[in-house]
């Protein structure tokens, strides 16, 4: 029988150990001049340096490194005065080199830390994860396998590889050993990778799609018995590439793991592969150890110095860090907690907070990305910033709804137009014919129309029943095609019927 969640922690601690890895959006990769466009045709981005033809050598993108460094100063890191490269050896059937550019002993930035907040039983709770390393390397090309029924080389006809991608400028997040999160492992694990693209993004250093593969996340696990100081053995989930699959997979891995103890099985240690449609994991490889990877210094790289003052002027131009912002933006618009974590739950917080730049209430704002809007995204099964609908538009509606130009009745049917691609609020509303009835004589005569054809219920609410009106608001909104003002059809039926409350 499968051990339950609740089981699982309450016999066993978790111990995290997450690494992110962020493809910068340089116009350049990493060593040569290629371009890093996304895209492109097949085998097309690529030169004699990322493609290792010999006599080919290598140039550092000086970009690269400044990026790098202002996410260092971002995670609250130490700056290296001297960071070198490294080659990183073993089978790459995706690198033509064979092996992979990387920073090993000596990494750019080191000893930092992010803090993250999460709702718990006990209210908005802080966990501080502590950063070992931010380096840089290169990223990888792409392999196609095809034929077979996984898309996996085993049972594949051939394979294919795209290098456009081998060379991409790539920074890799190391956390250090991430205990004490207990039951909120999962949370923790996707509040972090959420705060670090929050970071990234307000750095401008990366378009962290990871849809993509552009932010992915290696989300090591472990447990140990409760109590215990003694680490378990721990799976590494490859590239998971959304911030729904961390959690699922860090809580899936947890379970995994607590099954095999309770059998009295080992845990291996391994790469897994996450699958999204069961949420499980499947086996990949045994982990290499450092030494299995013959680290030795790049001989082609002269070693990085970033000058000091320099250092301190990319840390006087960093942006405003992400939770003071949403700190400042809790305050200025009076949210409660659970709203502002709703709304970075939902990714909406950089729309929500664009529509009120543009002039919208930060209520209504907030309430039609988290309402309905994220209602159309759920059921399209796409992100709310996939849909075809801007914060101009959305403060454009709540500006006719605020004139009484639109009920929100009738500011749904807008949204959907927008979102199906119709236009403009302003041209939905002229194409469709959306209008307001406010003609107090066109709704007296829905309402007497209404009240004859339901003359018992009527006759409750002229009884003091008011409670009853409400059928009859409802008819009347189906008599207007839902154009009225329901709040002035209400006062109307009301004082027609006798009532004044």
């Amino acid at each position: 029988m499968a051990i339950s969640y609740d089981d699982v922690v309450a016999k066993y601690d978790p111990v995290l150990g997450l690494e992110v890895h962020v493809e910068l959006n340089t116009e350049s990769k990493m060593f040569c001049s290629c371009s890093t466009v996304f895209g492109g045709e097949p085998n097309t981005q690529t030169c004699p340096v990322c493609l290792a033809l010999p006599g080919a050598l290598p140039v550092v993108n000086a970009r690269a490194i400044e990026s790098t460094i202002k996410i260092g100063l971002a995670l609250n890191c130490q700056i290296a005065p001297y960071s070198r490269f490294a080659r990183k050896n073993y089978f790459y059937p995706d690198m033509p080199k064979n092996f992979q550019i990387s920073q090993y002993d000596e990494p750019i930035c080191f000893d930092g830390y992010v803090d993250v907040e999460i709702d718990t039983d006990e209210g908005l709770k802080e966990f501080r994860i502590e950063v070992e390393r931010v380096h840089m390397e290169e990223d990888t090309g792409k392999s196609l396998h095809v034929g077979g029924a996984t898309g996996r080389i085993h049972g594949a006809d051939y394979s294919l590889l795209d290098y456009n991608r081998a060379g991409i400028p790539l920074v890799e997040i190391v956390t250090k050993i991430v205990p004490g999160t207990g039951k909120y492992a999962p949370e923790v694990a996707r509040a972090y990778v959420a705060e670090l693209r929050d970071i990234l993004r307000g750095l401008g250093v990366s378009d962290v799609k990871m849809e993509q593969g552009s932010l992915r996340c290696d989300a090591n696990v472990s447990l140990k018995p409760m109590g215990s100081d003694l680490l378990g053995t721990r799976s590494e989930t490859k590239n998971v590439n959304s911030l729904r699959s961390v959690e699922r997979a860090i809580r899936g891995e947890m379970i995994r793991h607590a099954e095999l103890l309770d059998a009295g099985a080992k845990v291996k240690q391994e790469t897994r592969h996450f699958q999204e449609d069961t949420g499980l994991t499947r086996s990949g490889r045994s982990k290499e150890q450092a030494e299995d990877y013959r680290y030795f210094p790049e001989p082609d790289l002269v070693p990085v110095a970033p000058d000091a003052a320099w250092i301190e002027e990319l840390r006087k131009a960093l942006p405003e860090r992400p939770s003071l912002r949403r700190k400042r933006l809790k305050q200025e618009w009076n949210v409660p907690d659970k709203e502002m974590a709703a709304m970075v739950n939902a990714d909406v917080l950089d729309i929500v907070e664009a529509t009120v730049l543009l002039g919208a209430d930060p209520t209504k704002a907030r309430s039609w990305w988290l309402g309905e809007i994220s209602r159309i995204a759920n059921d399209k099964e796409v992100s709310v910033a996939e849909l075809a609908i801007t914060p101009a538009d959305v403060a454009e509606i709540v500006a006719l709804v605020n004139k009484g130009e639109l009920t929100d009745k009738l500011a749904r049917q807008v949204v959907e137009g927008v979102v199906a691609g119709e236009g403009t609020p302003a041209e939905i509303v002229a194409k469709r014919g959306i209008k307001v009835v406010n003609d107090d004589g066109a709704l007296m005569a829905a309402i007497e129309k209404v009240c004859s054809e339901q003359p018992e219920t009527a006759q409750k609410v002229r009884d003091g029943h008011i409670p009853a009106a409400g059928a009859l608001i409802g008819a009347v909104m189906k008599e207007t095609k839902g154009q009225a003002d329901a709040a002035r059809v209400r006062e109307l039926l009301l004082g027609h019927l006798g009532q004044t409350n």
